[in-house]
């Protein structure tokens, strides 16, 4: 028999923020990755890149404010706050570089943090989100109008019914018809939150799409734009739309994957997100 790998050492806390704590957990050791969750998940929504990623890098997870286990936030988190949280985070466990891979809503908080230029970070990964972008000013065409709300209605009309038949919208017909642990999984993940009122905090995230597109100009460092091309939750196109308007980056599309590709698809997501870090200079650690 091989021998054992170690298993990557975890370490866990709080970072006391205005209004609350917010946890966090690091697993390995080397350069440090950043993920950002979406709305129905939390610290625990990336096990999968966990355990892959720790025998070679830090990753650093985080439950976003107003998210089980950091504090609850009375009224609901405010997502202008979540850049300044993850900014404190990186300082508060002292990384001088990052690569950050968000999903859907934790698009907020990378775009705003790579916006905000520090200088900190490496890679930029956003998977199913535009962030604070509105995906209608990606393009001011008339077919892009059009495809937008073909996919508006075709989607309104799939989560309605994913809705009746009990399953849950980010996961889609397809997890929860191929991979029904998976998508039990999802659900207890997302149970977790279930005190939280997600509509007002998702109308917050919509009110916040502000940014112009052309403000991308201002992130220089590589990006990663990951789609899921059966996503009913974001236009897998938009992704494209967003990539070219940033200076250097790369779409990938995941076939058979709805809007959680890295909880549907783990191992191609896996081999995306490692393969372009490799591309960045980011070769994992070596024992």
């Amino acid at each position: 028999m091989g021998q054992a790998q170690a298993i990557p050492e975890r370490r866990r806390g709080t970072l006391a923020r205005p209004g609350g704590d917010l946890y966090w957990e690091v697993t390995g050791e080397g350069r440090a990755i950043v993920f950002a969750h979406g709305l129905g998940g939390n610290h625990a929504s990336w096990w999968q890149q966990v355990a892959h990623f720790a025998t070679g890098y830090a990753c650093v997870t985080f439950a976003h404010r107003g998210f089980h286990p950091s504090s609850a936030i009375a009224g609901g988190p405010d997502p202008g706050q979540y850049a300044d949280d993850v900014t404190a985070l990186i300082d508060h466990l002292g990384l001088a570089e990052v690569a950050i891979v968000a999903q859907s809503m934790g698009g907020w908080t990378a775009m705003e943090y790579a916006l905000q230029c520090t200088g900190k970070l490496t890679a930029l990964v956003l998977a199913a989100t535009t962030g604070s972008i509105d995906p209608a000013r990606l393009d001011a065409s008339e077919p892009w109008r059009q495809r937008l709300e073909h996919w508006r209605r075709a989607s309104e009309q799939a989560r309605g019914g994913l809705l009746r038949a009990g399953i849950h919208v980010a996961c889609g017909a397809r997890m929860a018809r191929e991979q029904p642990a998976l998508h039990l999984l999802y659900r207890h993940i997302d149970d977790a939150n279930a005190d939280l009122d997600k509509e007002a905090l998702r109308a917050r995230l919509l009110a916040a799409r502000r940014r112009a597109p052309a403000e991308l100009g201002a992130v220089v460092c590589p990006s990663l734009l990951l789609a899921g091309d059966e996503d009913i939750v974001m236009p897998p196109f938009a992704a494209d739309a967003l990539a070219a308007l940033l200076p250097r980056a790369e779409v990938a599309h995941i076939a058979d994957a709805g809007h959680s590709a890295y909880f549907e698809r783990a191992h191609v997501f896996n081999r995306r997100l490692a393969d372009f870090l490799v591309r960045c200079g980011w070769a994992p650690r070596r024992p």
